[in-house]
């Protein structure tokens, strides 16, 4: 456990990051998971679900919790694939 004050209160802001960024991915997985069953199904929906994901991987890249060409690259794939299929 840290002594000092400030490390006290970088502890506990780590934390609540930590958490926000958790949530954020698993938002993002959730979503990820959703798209790649309803274009394995050939859903109509897809390219809406395609909408999600850009959005959710743009707000994980603002947020820092990926880098932003990752994001770019995932989001290309996940169009290559709607589009293959």
């Amino acid at each position: 456990m840290p002594q000092r004050r400030t490390a006290i209160k970088d502890l506990r802001k780590s934390h609540t990051r930590h958490l926000q960024n958790l949530q954020i991915k698993t938002d993002l997985k959730k979503t990820v998971k959703k798209f790649t069953t309803a274009v394995a199904d050939k859903k109509a929906d897809s390219a809406e679900i395609l909408k999600e994901i850009y959005k959710k991987f743009d707000k994980a890249a603002k947020r820092h919790v990926m880098h932003k060409k990752t994001a770019a690259r995932r989001k290309a794939r996940f169009a290559r694939s709607l589009a293959t299929k």
